[in-house]
């Protein structure tokens, strides 16, 4: 009778607490659930940014800063480095890169291909451009220094949009952007000759940008490029680990929070098959890397 009557409560505690344990599994996947409706999706819908190929640079390119297509060839992407001036190019997965000088030491953040040009964006807003052919040559000697055409700021990301054949160049943080809510950008004519000449201007509303991440937020991008399938701009902010995506006319569509296997985003680009390449900057640890993201329409 002592053993019933001991059994008994037993009983009742043990059920207690699996149900309670019950609770608790139901409620994590609610929470989960719940998170994930309010944040949203964690990559576009054309790919899945949680499951990238890696490609570790070399030495030389540890602090990689922008890449670039010419003309979506997947087979060679040009690519630059923050403190170094110069080009480099390999074909992605490759171990070692090729690299030619095209300046003295200095902060330089993008680079573009286009119209038979090389285009290289430094910090201040220099422009520089020279012929394709001369990188593959190995000597550039037809170079040209554009200053000026940008107004006074902090300038990160370029592309020469293969649609449109222009150049655009996003700011990252420019003096009459501080009282404003949306985030500027310009447009340039690149002539086959290298020229550079104003071609117009464009805004992004990073209000949109802040709705989106359900908190006000200070817009600071490194990059963009623009897909060659879907024609939707995208914009990477190495700051705010974010990427941007926009229509055709800079209305945003949706934003995506980076996860950590993002080191440090400071490029982009796209090959003509619509797969995406965004550039991480290393560091004491980890190599400078390139993230391949298939086109999974």
């Amino acid at each position: 009778m002592k053993k019933s009557a001991l059994f008994l409560p037993v009983l009742v505690v043990a059920i207690a607490i699996g149900s309670c344990s019950q609770g608790d599994g139901k409620g994590t996947d609610k929470k989960k659930k719940d998170k994930e409706e309010t944040e949203g999706p964690v990559s576009p819908p054309e790919y899945d940014l949680a499951s990238g190929v890696d490609y570790n640079m070399p030495n030389e390119l540890l602090e990689i800063s922008g890449i670039a297509f010419n003309n979506g060839d997947k087979n060679r992407i040009y690519a630059e480095q923050d403190e170094d001036g110069n080009i480099y190019y390999m074909k992605p997965g490759d171990k070692d890169a090729k690299s030619v000088k095209f300046g003295k030491h200095g902060d330089y953040e993008d680079v573009a291909i286009g119209n038979g040009q090389a285009v290289i964006l430094r910090s201040d807003g220099e422009i520089r451009t020279f012929p394709l052919q001369q990188v593959e040559a190995g000597t550039i000697t037809g170079q040209q220094v554009f200053k000026g055409l940008l107004p006074e700021g902090e300038y990160e990301g370029m592309h020469f949009d293969n649609i449109t054949k222009k150049l655009y160049i996003i700011c990252k943080q420019c003096q009459d952007e501080r009282s404003s809510k949306e985030d500027g950008g310009f447009v340039f004519d690149l002539g086959t000759d290298g020229k550079v000449t104003k071609a117009g201007e464009f805004n992004i509303n990073v209000k949109e940008i802040s709705k989106e991440e359900g908190k006000k937020i200070k817009f600071r991008p490194s990059a963009l490029a623009r897909n060659p399938l879907t024609k939707e701009w995208y914009i990477v902010s190495s700051v705010n680990k974010l990427l941007v995506v926009t229509n055709a006319g800079w209305k945003i569509n949706a934003s995506y929070k980076l996860n950590k296997g993002f080191l440090q985003p400071e490029g982009i680009a796209f090959d003509s098959e619509g797969n995406l390449y965004i550039s991480n900057e290393g560091d004491e640890i980890s190599s400078g890397n390139i993230l391949f993201f298939k086109y999974l329409k």
